[in-house]
């Protein structure tokens, strides 16, 4: 079981970066977009420091949006996933493969760039490792989340826009409690309490949005 979804996360990931667009636009639009803020409002380090939470886990989660398509939608439109159901590939394991895969290509280099654009926007050190931190247990419940509105948008013409009204509401309260966690920690308090939600809603990401996008999925299929 192991071995065969260990292959799927790689087949996930060999698809992906077969296109390189895919790969590559959703991270260089969150350097263009942090990297810009500091240009358009104000290059003060107090106000730079103040709104650095909200500008990293929004450009964070608009970056992880933007890749949700590379991963569902080819693979539709070439037939895979009905391959992958009819050699008795479960669809919960299809997403959940779909979704890590996600988060190791997209999620991952957003979390490991986040200090250079704390340093950038004049976070201090705790802050700037809680924004690490806060993302690395906040994205991959934004890929889970966005799997189930991706499946449900399956080859539907402008299915992005409908994918961005289905998730964003979901989307809403990581991105609320993973932005505190960042302003608690510039502001000298604590964080247990944000970070502990984001792990709470990591886990029922992970008990639930395999199941939903797996229904969804097959809806969109048949």
């Amino acid at each position: 079981m192991r071995g065969s979804f260990s292959a799927l996360v790689i087949r996930e990931i060999s698809v992906v970066l077969k296109s390189q667009n895919e790969f590559i636009y959703p991270i260089a639009f969150f350097f263009i977009v942090t990297s810009l803020f500091p240009l358009a409002v104000t290059p003060d380090p107090v106000q730079l420091a103040y709104i650095a939470p909200g500008v990293i886990w929004v450009a964070a989660l608009l970056s992880i949006l933007l890749s949700l398509n590379g991963f569902y939608q080819s693979d539709y439109e070439e037939g895979g996933l009905e391959q992958l159901l009819l050699s008795g590939v479960s669809g919960p394991t299809i997403v959940l493969s779909k979704s890590l895969a996600n988060w190791l290509v997209t999620g991952l280099p957003l979390v490991i760039v986040a200090p250079l654009i704390g340093v950038l926007f004049h976070l201090d050190g705790e802050a700037n490792w809680i924004a690490f931190l806060s993302l690395l247990i906040g994205t991959p419940s934004l890929c889970l989340i966005g799997s189930i509105g991706m499946c449900l948008t399956l080859g539907l013409r402008n299915g992005g826009v409908l994918l961005t009204l289905l998730v964003l509401p979901l989307f809403i309260p990581v991105l609320i409690f993973g932005a505190l966690s960042v302003q608690a920690a510039s502001l000298g308090d604590t964080t247990s309490g944000q970070l502990a939600i984001l792990g709470a809603m990591l886990i029922l990401s992970i008990m639930l949005a395999p199941f939903a996008g797996s229904a969804a999925m097959k809806i969109s299929i048949d």
